[in-house]
């Protein structure tokens, strides 16, 4: 199987949108998603299959197709409102007198009528032409849509105007439904332009995301500098990054130090302090400082381009709720030509006149269109995934929206996750009659000879407390056991507490490890060290308790360690799972759901992805691994617990803006088709609702981008 995404063009509602999948769903061994808000089509499919079968399918329901290229650019990059907003300047000039007149008896004078065909004759013949084209298309494809409702309803109100008008009916108390005609066009354009713009909109984040990334890149060639473009960009090439620009790709810097601002991708405020040795990501703004950095991720595989891949796939995904609102839409336009019909010859076989019947009938034509259907879903999962990408959250498919409202538990792996992996000194104790500061230098001095992760810790606290290692001769590093080596004459080991023999430094005692310093033939000290907390975990887990969700630990760190983390973080003991190897943290997870609960895990790690698949959501930290992040539902792109919390809040208010919206739709619909059945609802009333309806399921869905 193979993808290939789709550009559409022509679709003006979720009719459209439902004749296009089905079109491409006919093709054996394709399974296709069209979303309306987006004008795109994402295609899995068996590799027999061409894209040019895809586009001619597409193009046999009725509408245009183009392959989308490896860049998920916007596919609003035309901007269709711009096409629009002519024909609504003059539909809008041309229909106010139009209105004022038909209405205000008071302005009528003799032939007014005629002067009304003269404005409203280009109001609906090249104002309206998107609508009536559109209506042909489908038409000769034997299929109805949306415009197919308004094109029959203006034309019907036009032609019947012009006929009572042409053959003398007006002189004998015959109507005439200029106005209807010329408002109704007027008022559907105004609604699909202010719809075209809150849709673009609402793909802001997206492209602001495509935007980070540079276009080019100044490269060190034979100690040369030469500006390319970045997709000539190769790994380990050496890139110089000056003040006030943007980081072309992913790499190490090597050479320099400033403060990167990264807020566009992953939602920190506050500049992050760089320099030898710290990685960094393409997009990010270098704010002071020229640095050197040593590409290791290029092209399609950078941070960015994957974060911008995962929004776009997401936002063109569906929710299970837009099924069903793709489903009635599919069969909503025919079932609305039934019922005009049916009101037409209800009216006159009840005795209505003719011109009863037939306004009673247009709006229905014009009430019904399914717009606000179509848009329930696809507009408020664009803007959701868009806002939560500017936050560091992005969200994989759709389905992540529908499961996080039931979510009670959060599993929380410990090294990575809750902390940040990094060992660091928590304790110095000097024996009887010893200085802890000696004992510590000691111990450095050692320690500079090991690439140990626990030797980097000791003398990294060394020097924080200004203390200089002294030279070490004679350095011996027994693997598994410990460090020793003459330190100012005097042979100084380090290993772990209890024997000076030593075993695995890395076994954990009490509540960290905790290694003897000895020289002289007994021991001067203690040093414990410890994992380090991250500053935001306690915030993170009192924010989750406060939502009435049970935060669990999960480690595969001794009891007594996890037990002080949780302590620290304030996780409960009752909820505190240590010793767990890689191959059983699922398990954990599925006995966790055996018991009734529904899981969301939080980790980083190769031997978080079982665990990050087997949950029901998988949240993986943007600062782990490949392996965990292809696994996880979400991936948090800050190493930030609180964005935990913030997932699980906006996936929440997604859904039920999905919610309201779908009410609205379904309910503004079964509630005006009767109205209008009944002679209830003017045409022109009728056609500014239904343009109004759409709006404003959009504009609810924008206020999402309003979150914090």
């Amino acid at each position: 199987m193979t993808t290939t995404d789709l550009t559409l063009r022509g679709m003006t509602c979720a009719s459209c949108a439902a004749r296009v999948e089905r079109g491409l769903n006919r093709i054996d061994g394709v399974q296709a998603t069209v979303n309306l808000a987006l004008e795109r089509a994402h295609v899995d499919h068996d590799v027999g299959v061409t894209a040019d079968q895809l586009v001619a399918a597409v193009q046999a329901a009725g509408y245009d197709a183009a392959v989308v290229g490896a860049d998920p650019a916007p596919v609003d990059a035309d901007v269709p409102e711009d096409a629009l907003r002519p024909r609504l300047i003059v539909a809008a000039a041309l229909a106010v007198p139009v209105v004022a007149i038909s209405m205000v008896t008071a302005w009528q004078f003799p032939g007014w009528q005629w002067l009304m065909l003269a404005l409203t004759t280009p109001i609906v013949a090249w104002s309206g032409y998107p609508f009536h084209r559109a209506a042909l298309t489908s038409a000769r494809h034997g299929a109805s849509t949306m415009d197919t409702l308004v094109s029959l309803g203006t034309l019907a109100a036009y032609l019947w105007s012009t006929v009572v008008l042409v053959t003398g009916g007006t002189e004998s108390g015959g109507h005439v439904y200029f106005e209807v005609a010329a408002a109704v066009t007027a008022f559907l354009l105004a609604g699909r332009y202010a719809e075209a713009r809150a849709k673009r909109s609402a793909g802001a984040a997206l492209r602001a995301l495509l935007t980070l990334g540079a276009k080019d890149a100044v490269v060190l060639r034979d100690g040369d500098e030469v500006r390319i473009p970045v997709e000539h960009l190769g790994v380990d090439d050496l890139v110089v990054v000056r003040p006030g620009e943007r980081i072309a790709t992913d790499g190490v810097i090597t050479e320099g130090t400033s403060a990167l601002d990264t807020s566009a991708m992953t939602g920190e405020s506050v500049p992050v302090d760089v320099g030898p040795g710290a990685a960094v990501l393409g997009g990010a703004l270098n704010t002071y400082g020229r640095v050197v950095v040593r590409a290791t991720r290029v092209g399609a595989d950078t941070q960015l381009a994957r974060m911008a891949r995962l929004v776009s796939d997401a936002q063109s995904g569906k929710a299970s709720v837009q099924r069903l609102a793709d489903r009635v839409s599919a069969v909503f336009v025919p079932a609305v030509l039934v019922i005009a019909a049916a009101t037409l010859l209800g009216w006159l076989a009840a005795g209505g006149s003719v011109a009863a019947a037939f306004t009673a009938a247009v709006a229905v034509l014009i009430i019904a269109c399914p717009c606000a259907l179509g848009l329930a879903t696809p507009t408020a999962i664009l803007v959701g995934t868009g806002r939560g990408a500017q936050l560091g959250i992005l969200i994989k498919e759709p389905r992540v929206l529908e499961n996080v409202r039931h979510i009670d538990t959060v599993v929380l792996d410990k090294t990575g996750t809750v902390t940040t992996g990094e060992m660091t000194v928590h304790d110095v104790t000097a024996s009887p009659g010893e200085d802890a500061a000696t004992v510590l230098a000691h111990a450095a001095a050692v320690e500079a000879a090991s690439e140990h992760p626990l030797a980097a810790a000791i003398v990294s606290a060394a020097r924080e407390r200004g203390l200089d290692p002294a030279a070490v001769t004679e350095f011996v590093n027994d693997p598994g056991t410990g460090v020793s080596g003459l330190v100012d004459g005097a042979r100084v080991s380090v290993t772990r507490t209890g024997t000076l023999a030593g075993v695995d430094l890395l076994s954990p005692a009490r509540s960290g490890t905790v290694v003897d310093v000895a020289w002289g033939d007994r021991v001067r000290g203690t040093i414990t060290l410890g994992d380090t907390i991250k500053p935001s975990s306690a915030a993170a887990i009192a924010e989750l308790t406060a939502m009435g969700i049970t935060p669990v630990l999960l480690t595969g760190d001794a009891a007594a360690v996890a037990r002080r983390v949780a302590d620290e973080v304030g996780i409960a003991p009752a909820h505190v799972i240590a010793g767990v190897l890689p191959t059983g943290k699922a398990d954990a997870i599925s006995a966790l759901q055996a018991d009734g609960a529904t899981v969301a895990m939080v980790g980083d790690g190769v031997n978080d992805s079982v665990a990050l698949a087997t949950a029901d959501i998988g949240m993986a930290m943007g600062t782990g691994t490949d392996v965990a992040i292809e696994a996880g539902d979400l991936t948090l792109v800050r190493g930030d617990l609180r964005t935990v919390p913030t997932a699980l809040r906006l996936s929440a208010r997604t859904l039920r803006t999905i919610r309201v919206n779908l009410f609205w739709a379904f309910g503004y619909n079964v509630a005006a088709i009767p109205l209008a059945a009944l002679g209830l609802l003017n045409p022109m009333i009728a056609g500014a609702a239904m343009a109004c309806s759409s709006v404003l399921v959009v504009l609810n869905s924008l206020r999402l981008r309003r979150f914090r």
